[in-house]
């Protein structure tokens, strides 16, 4: 996770030392990623915290809620998104993060933690190939992470957009983003001029596929 991008949605936040959480179930908790988040918010004006979900109730004794609901923003990192929202909705943290988006906790993430956010998409969670998954749904759109490093990815999303199988959506490259406001496209960020952020949509049966204007927030 790059600090650029962690130093953007603590601005987002609006406070100055923001109460940021990292959720790395899509990793299974992995003690690397975890280290990396610690040493990533180490020179940053942020007060870095992090939700585990391989847990015991002897050991923890707050809540998910008490947790996730307490925060500024929460940012939720990649893996296999699949078993991620299957353990959300298992530990009902999937009902919690809707009363965050409610409450107008900033929600972020990148790859599956950008996915999760959308009524649907493509995914490897699966063996074999690409297929499609259904996210949590408070974005009511089709999403793609991953646009211009995996080969497969593209046409698939055009393809299942132009078939009418998924919602008109948003697709972005590995170091782009987008921010929605109460559910609707406010911008677009970037690292860098090569990466970029689409909106794919069809118009008289043909799939069209238009690059966001974005703003570059990383040189």
């Amino acid at each position: 996770m790059d600090t650029t991008f962690i130093k953007y949605i603590a601005s987002l936040t609006g406070k100055e030392y923001p109460k940021i959480c990292y959720v790395p179930t899509a990793n299974a908790d992995n003690p690397y990623g975890i280290i990396r988040w610690y040493e990533r918010c180490r020179d940053l004006p942020v007060k870095p915290y992090v939700l585990k979900v391989w847990i015991s109730s002897y050991t923890d004794k707050q809540s998910f809620a008490d947790i996730l609901l307490n925060m500024d923003a929460i940012i939720v990192g990649g893996g296999n998104t699949l078993n991620m929202i299957a353990i959300w909705k298992a530990q009902g943290i999937d009902t919690v993060l809707a009363k965050a988006y409610k409450r107008g906790i900033i929600l972020a993430g990148g790859s599956a933690g950008s996915l999760c956010w959308f009524a649907e998409g493509t995914t490897d969670s699966r063996p074999g190939e690409l297929t499609t998954i259904k996210g949590l749904g408070f974005l009511k759109y089709s999403h793609s992470p991953h646009y211009n490093s995996e080969g497969l990815r593209r046409p698939m999303y055009r393809e299942l957009i132009e078939k009418g199988i998924y919602l008109p959506g948003y697709a972005i490259d590995n170091r782009a983003a987008i921010l929605f406001k109460n559910g609707k496209f406010a911008r677009a960020v970037t690292l860098d001029k090569k990466q970029h952020a689409y909106f794919v949509t069809v118009k008289n049966g043909k799939v069209v596929e238009k690059e966001l204007s974005a703003e570059i927030i990383g040189e």
